[in-house]
C-alpha cells in the first residue's frame, strides 16, 4: 500500500465577505470585522484578544515589545468593559505571531510593528492577495487539471 502524506496545508487563507463597513463604526467593532473578513476572528467567537491585539498595533506610533502590546490590550479591554480572558502573555504572543504569519504584523529585533509601517491596503495588496492568495489559486488548479486528467475531463 503506497503511503500517504499527511494532509497538513503548506499556506491556507480564510477570506469572508461582510457587508460594507457602517458609518460611525466604533474602531474595535471595525478592526473586528477586519479580523472576521481575514479569518482571524470566527464568526461568535468569544475569545477575541486578537481584535485587541490588532487595534493596539494600528494605534501605535513606535515599535512595540509583546509586553508593551500585552499592557495596551488589558488596558483596551478594561476601558471596554470586556473580560480580561485571553491576556496571558504566552497568548499575546501567539497572536501576533498569527499577525505576522499573515503578514501584518513584522518582528524588528525584539518589537512588533505594522509591517513596513505600511498601510494595510498595500500589506494586503501586495503580499496577501498577489503573493499568498495566487499561490493557492495556483495549486488549486494545479490539482483541477491533475483531477481532469485522471477522470477524463479533458
Amino acid at each position: 500500500m503506497a503511503k500517504i502524506s499527511i494532509d497538513t496545508p503548506l499556506a491556507e487563507l480564510t477570506l469572508r465577505k461582510y457587508e460594507r463597513p457602517a458609518e460611525g463604526i466604533s474602531k474595535r467593532d471595525l478592526v473586528r470585522k477586519l479580523c472576521l473578513s481575514l479569518g482571524l476572528l470566527q464568526p461568535g467567537d468569544s475569545r477575541d484578544v486578537i481584535v485587541d491585539v490588532l487595534h493596539v498595533m494600528l494605534e501605535a506610533e513606535k515599535e512595540l515589545t509583546s509586553t508593551e502590546v500585552e499592557k495596551r490590550v488589558v488596558a483596551k479591554r478594561k476601558e471596554q468593559k470586556l473580560e480580561l480572558l485571553g491576556i496571558a502573555p504566552s497568548n499575546i504572543r501567539r497572536q501576533l505571531l498569527r499577525l505576522r504569519d499573515i503578514f501584518l504584523v513584522e518582528k524588528v529585533k525584539n518589537n512588533y510593528r505594522i509591517r513596513e509601517n505600511a498601510r494595510l491596503k498595500t500589506i494586503f495588496e501586495e503580499n496577501i492577495e498577489k503573493y499568498y492568495l495566487d499561490s493557492i489559486i495556483n495549486r488549486a488548479k494545479e490539482y483541477i487539471a491533475a483531477v481532469d486528467q485522471v477522470f477524463g475531463k479533458q
